[in-house]
């Protein structure tokens, strides 16, 4: 072992640290692309030309054209740890990254440990062999460390002391160690998989499960061909809905990572790659509009207003106070009108007037707890919403009486002409008015109570007593039609 006034000096050479995977778990090129086009999505006809002349150049002018806050990435907290530790050994800590040097300043200026920084400029894209030669030149080879998490830093590592590796898998790190003699490695356990299937949320598919009431209302549901046009409907909407969520993950970054549970989704923690959302998106939709051309116009076109609505709400809707609960309202009455579309079911009345009050009641269901657990946390307002916690209150009364509503209308539908040609006892279904009263006042109560799932929807998938209810009420229309 070599002494320790010999051993000193050579540990503490400089010490380089990739940004993009390495001290943010994101990429600060897609990071600011997202932003750019949630500003304006014209800006998408202008990056091919930027691109053309260079992956540096287009960093720049897209760097030139955002701004964010830096303190809501996603940062590898295990490294930053390690390197405020190095920090305190006076140890020299550069910043040496391909995003636009600009960006990169920020973060730098954020955590306070970078003694420097160096980035992509505009005209050289510091990545890879760029990188390798430039630090190279400043530090000779092996005069320095450096901490990266791809196969692009390979080059780097050739011309380093001691690699670092971040979050890599088992594949690179056998490559890096041929090249480079590997120090730490900083992993943290990752399934693509799991990742990818959270990303998609087919828990929410259960939603699209809509489309098939109008076949169960109006007793049609044995019947196949009606079932699969029902059923091709089902799937088209899940993918499209997948899609949609994906792209309001990507449109709403910031106010996520300042959400005590949305802050956990893959895009905004930095288990998924943004890219991969930018490139998932459009596919998803090119499956689904393959599968809508496979049933009546009538139906695409609803599923083209779903879209378009669900769309406007991620954009710009769901910043605006009540007016995004009626969006969320109508989206699930669209399900229902996609569902008479799609196999061709008679609209039914009373159907669409019930779903328009029960759904606007889960609405605000699920804004109240939002806004709840956000208040709680900053104790003032919903960053991304129009809400404030004094609108308590207010969403309760709402979504209460939305709920009432909804119970009356069964109540009047028992008593009209329509319900006498489907049921031979038409009478037993006033049984389903105080199922669905304590259900609704339940569902408001554990609410109030702090004890309510973001999403109803996905509430109701895991309570035992929403499952009782389900099944009550649907014994009750099989005794009322006359089993």
């Amino acid at each position: 072992m070599p002494s320790p006034a010999v051993a000193e000096p050579k540990s503490l050479v400089p010490l380089c640290v990739d940004l993009d995977g390495t001290v943010i778990k994101t990429d600060l090129l897609w990071e600011s692309l997202v932003r750019l086009l949630k500003h304006n999505a014209l800006y998408l006809f202008a990056v091919p030309f930027w691109l053309l002349r260079g992956r540096a150049h287009l960093k720049a002018q897209i760097a030139g054209r955002v701004a964010f806050d830096v303190s809501s990435l996603p940062y590898n907290h295990a490294l930053i740890e390690f390197l405020s530790a190095e920090q305190r050994r006076e140890r020299t800590i550069l910043l040496v990254t391909a995003s636009d040097a600009r960006l990169a300043r920020l973060v730098a200026q954020h955590l306070r440990i970078f003694t420097d920084v160096l980035g992509s400029d505009g005209r050289t894209n510091l990545r890879g062999k760029n990188k390798a030669a430039r630090l190279a030149e400043l530090f000779g080879g092996r005069g320095f460390d450096y901490a990266g998490n791809s196969s692009v830093d390979l080059p780097v590592w050739e011309q380093a002391r001691h690699a670092i590796l971040v979050g890599s898998n088992s594949r690179l790190a056998a490559r890096a160690r041929k090249c480079a003699d590997v120090s730490r490695v900083f992993e943290e356990p990752k399934s693509f998989f799991h990742v990818l299937v959270q990303t998609l949320r087919p828990h929410q598919w259960v939603k699209n499960l809509i489309v098939f009431v109008p076949l169960l209302t109006s007793h049609k549901l044995t019947q196949l061909p009606l079932f699969l046009d029902a059923l091709v409907a089902f799937v088209a909407f899940s993918v499209c809905a997948s899609a949609v969520y994906i792209l309001n993950d990507l449109l709403d970054l910031e106010a996520d990572r300042h959400h005590p549970n949305k802050r956990l989704r893959p895009f905004a923690c930095g288990a998924l790659p943004l890219s991969a959302g930018l490139a998932m998106f459009p596919l998803l939709l090119v499956v689904g509009g393959v599968l809508t051309f496979q049933l009546s116009w009538s139906f695409a076109v609803a599923l083209g207003v779903y879209l378009l609505s669900t769309t406007s709400y991620s954009l710009r809707i769901k910043q605006v106070p009540l007016l995004d609960v009626f969006f969320l309202a109508g989206l699930y009455t669209i399900r229902l009108v996609a569902g008479h579309e799609a196999a061709g079911i008679e609209y039914s009345f009373w159907l669409l007037a019930f779903a328009m009050f029960i759904f606007l009641s889960l609405a605000l269901v699920k804004r109240f707890v939002e806004v709840d657990a956000v208040c709680q946390q900053n104790g003032s307002d919903v960053k991304g919403r129009g809400y404030t916690a004094k609108d308590f209150g207010l969403i309760a009364t709402l979504g209460t009486a939305s709920g009432y509503l909804a119970v009356l209308v069964m109540a009047l539908y028992v008593n009209s002409p329509e319900v006498r040609v489907l049921y031979r006892h038409p009478t037993m279904l006033l049984v389903i008015c105080p199922l669905l009263l304590y259900w609704i006042s339940r569902v408001w109560m554990l609410a109030h109570r702090g004890h309510m799932h973001e999403d109803p929807i996905v509430f109701a998938l895991k309570d035992r007593v929403s499952y009782v209810v389900a099944a009550l009420t649907l014994a009750v229309l099989w005794l009322a039609t006359g089993h």
